[in-house]
C-alpha cells in the first residue's frame, strides 16, 4: 500500500496541519491546544486533580505534570491542598485562568468553524461522528 493512501499517515497529516493551525490561533494568549484542553476542563468543573484531568483529554500522568507546571508558572491555575483529603492536591483556576474562558472560547468555535468549512452541514456531521467512532473504537481492539 502507497504510504500516502495509508489511514494512520492521513490522520497524522491531516491532525499536524489542525494543530499548527489551532496553535498559530491560540498564541496570542500564550497557551498551547493543550493547555487549552486543561483549561477547558477547569472552567466546565473547577478543582479537578490532574489525575481527573488527565483522564478527560487522554493524557498520561507523566505528561500532565509537566504541562500543569508550565501553566502554574504562567499564572493560569494553581494547586491547592484538598481539605477533605490531604494526599489529594486539586487544581484550580487562577483569575487569569477565568479571563481567558470568553476569548479562547471564541477562537476554538471560530477555529473549529474554519476547518469545518470545506465540508458541507451534513459532511460535517458525518465527519466529527466518524472521528469519534474511530477514537471510541479503536481502544476496543
Amino acid at each position: 500500500m502507497e504510504v500516502t493512501q495509508c489511514i494512520n499517515f492521513l490522520l497524522t497529516r491531516a491532525q499536524h496541519s489542525v494543530l499548527s493551525y489551532f496553535r498559530s490561533r491560540l498564541d496570542e494568549y500564550d497557551v498551547t491546544p493543550v493547555q487549552y484542553g486543561i483549561l477547558s476542563c477547569l472552567w466546565c468543573k473547577d478543582g479537578q486533580t490532574a489525575t481527573e484531568i488527565a483522564q478527560r483529554i487522554c493524557l498520561d500522568g507523566s505528561t500532565i505534570t509537566g504541562i500543569l507546571d508550565r501553566m502554574e508558572n504562567k499564572g493560569l491555575l494553581e494547586r491547592q491542598s484538598d481539605p477533605n483529603d490531604r494526599r489529594a492536591i486539586r487544581v484550580v483556576l487562577s483569575d487569569k485562568g477565568r479571563q481567558l474562558e470568553k476569548p479562547l472560547g471564541e477562537v476554538v468555535k471560530a477555529s473549529n468553524q474554519r476547518v469545518l468549512d470545506i465540508f458541507t452541514k451534513e459532511e460535517q456531521e458525518l465527519f466529527v461522528e466518524s472521528l469519534k467512532r474511530v477514537a471510541d473504537n479503536i481502544s476496543k481492539w
